[in-house]
Formats: C-alpha cells, sequence, structure tokens
C-alpha cells in the first residue's frame, strides 16, 4: 500500500543526527523522496567531528520505505543553497515539504553564562548557523514550494512559544536564537497563508539524539540507566517521535489551521494519534512545568 506522502517531495535542512534525522527517517516511511542536507559526510566531517552523516540518513530513509538523497550542503552559503533547490527542481519540479533543523551549536554555547561573560565569537557563530541559515535556505526554497497549493514549512526549534516567552533558556545566545527561530515561523504564516502554504514552529520535548545519549554513556537500547543520575530524563524521546508528528502534519489536507502556531511533538501525538516507538506519548513540555521546573520528584504518571 502506497503510503500518506507517496509522490510527495521534502527537503530536510540539517538531517544529519537528531531530529532531523529522525523526521527524515519517518517521512520516508511515509512514502515520501526526502533529501537531506548536512555538512558532516562519509568524505569529510563537520567541526562536530562526529560520526553521523547525510548518507547514513538517507540511506535510513530508504530502508523505511522512502527514498533519501543526500546533498552536502552548507546552509550559511547561498550560492550553495540555490544549487541544492535548482537540483531538487531539476530532479522533482515541485517540492512539498521544507524542514529548516539547521542548527550546529552545541559546542559554541555556555550555560548560565551572562552575554558579557559569553565567547563572542561562539556567541555570533551560534546566530548564524541557528538563524541565518533558516533564512537563506528559506529564502531560496520557498519560491518552488509555493509552486503549486498546499505546502508545508516546518521551522525546528527548542521550546514553545509559552515556554521560551516566559523562561530563560540557557543563556543570552541560546534564547536568542530560539526565540527567533519560533518567530520566524509567525512571520512565515503571515507571508505564506494567503499563498496556499502553510507554516509551524514545532519542537521536540527532550530528545534522545545520538549526541544527548553520548553525554550521559548510554545508548537508545539502555536509557533508562541515565535516570539514576538525571530522574527527570524519563520524560525524553526519540527523535522519530517529532518525526511523526512532521509527518502527520504533511499528511493534513487541514494543515492550514495550524499556520504561523508554535506546536510540539508530545502536544500534536494525541490530536493525530501517534505515539513514540515504545508505544508512549511523552508530553515533555507540560511535564517541565508541573514537575521538574516546580522542583518535583520525577514521576511521569500521566505524562507519557
Amino acid at each position: 500500500m502506497p503510503g500518506p506522502l507517496e509522490g510527495k517531495i521534502a527537503l530536510v535542512a540539517g538531517a544529519t543526527r537528531g531530529a532531523g534525522r529522525g523526521i527524515a527517517v519517518e517521512l520516508g516511511a511515509a512514502g515520501a523522496t526526502v533529501y537531506v542536507t548536512g555538512r558532516s559526510t562519509r568524505a569529510r566531517r563537520s567541526e562536530y567531528d562526529r560520526p553521523e552523516t547525510i548518507e547514513d540518513t538517507a540511506d535510513l530513509v530508504t530502508a523505511a520505505g522512502g527514498r533519501g538523497i543526500a546533498v552536502p550542503t552548507d546552509h550559511l552559503d547561498p550560492s550553495a543553497v540555490r544549487a541544492l533547490v535548482d537540483r531538487i527542481d531539476d530532479e522533482q519540479g515541485h517540492l512539498d515539504v521544507l524542514v529548516n533543523d539547521i542548527w550546529g551549536g552545541e559546542h559554541l554555547f555556555a550555560w548560565d553564562t551572562p552575554l558579557w561573560e559569553h565567547d563572542l565569537d561562539k556567541g555570533l557563530r551560534l546566530l548564524r548557523l541557528a538563524v541565518e541559515t533558516h533564512a537563506i535556505t528559506s529564502h531560496h526554497a520557498l519560491p518552488l514550494l509555493l509552486r503549486g497549493p498546499g505546502g508545508l514549512v516546518v521551522e525546528m526549534t527548542d521550546g514553545t512559544a509559552e515556554y521560551n516567552r516566559d523562561t530563560y533558556r540557557v543563556s543570552f545566545f541560546y534564547d536568542l536564537a530560539k526565540s527567533s527561530v519560533l518567530r520566524m515561523a509567525f512571520a512565515l504564516g503571515h507571508e505564506l497563508g494567503p499563498r496556499g502554504a502553510t507554516a509551524v514552529a514545532l519542537t521536540p520535548g527532550w530528545l534522545r539524539s545520538e549526541i544527548m545519549l553520548d553525554q550521559f554513556g548510554v545508548g537508545e537500547e539502555n536509557w533508562r540507566d541515565a535516570l539514576e543520575r538525571v530522574p527527570h530524563f524519563a520524560i525524553s524521546e526519540t527523535p522519530r517521535y517529532v518525526g511523526r508528528a512532521v509527518t502527520a502534519l504533511a499528511a493534513d489536507p487541514e494543515v492550514a489551521r495550524w499556520n504561523g502556531q508554535s506546536l510540539s511533538s508530545g502536544g500534536l501525538a494525541p490530536v493525530y494519534g501517534f505515539t513514540d516507538l515504545d508505544g508512549s506519548r511523552p508530553d515533555a513540555w507540560r511535564y517541565l512545568v508541573e514537575v521538574q521546573d516546580v522542583g518535583k520528584p520525577a514521576d511521569v504518571t500521566g505524562y507519557r
């Protein structure tokens, strides 16, 4: 049976690992052709110097049932992004889903470090990677996406608009980057809505990305071993969970109802009926507000 996204073309910008990889794989599982981009390839690593590559992600997309196409791209380079979009146009003639998941800032921010003490070069580099890349990619990709009706743009961030409005997030530069992406989706909603497309901001919860698992010294198969040291990690979710959120949005003929809004994987799961890989529905942002941030002991009862 064809998947709900059979014949759809998606671009997941920043699909090497983490949420981007999970989104690309789930789009593939729904039948989409997915262009996956990033700077880490089998021939050359980015400054992250990690083993994950865009070719690996493309292979996972294909294995899931779609078609994965890896295109090495530095999204800070407008000419490279223009070439990427031209290639999609030449090969497919249309673009249905754009996911802006470019980040690259894990090694560039310092926790609870005020602006005047933060490394300025790293902070500005973070803003370029986390904000400027999204603007460059949308600038070049949106004309192709708008060629047909019903296009979807997903701006990936960390935190909902409501949570980030009231909560200081990590540091000045991190806070500014994540809030800027939320505002991007709001602005794009105003520009795309009247033209027949939809833009949303989307956040996963506490993500069990490759980097996060490595930091806790666990793998996906034994992630619960980290709970003794970090009990609230019990609310965490796999990257495939937010991938299923994107797939549900992309397959929804009434997706325009979300235009310009801030969404989360946990908030969308009961609406669309999807679960994480283990069958649960973690609602991390509600948990953070009601349990973790108010100092209650870790207890995910009623939150997954």
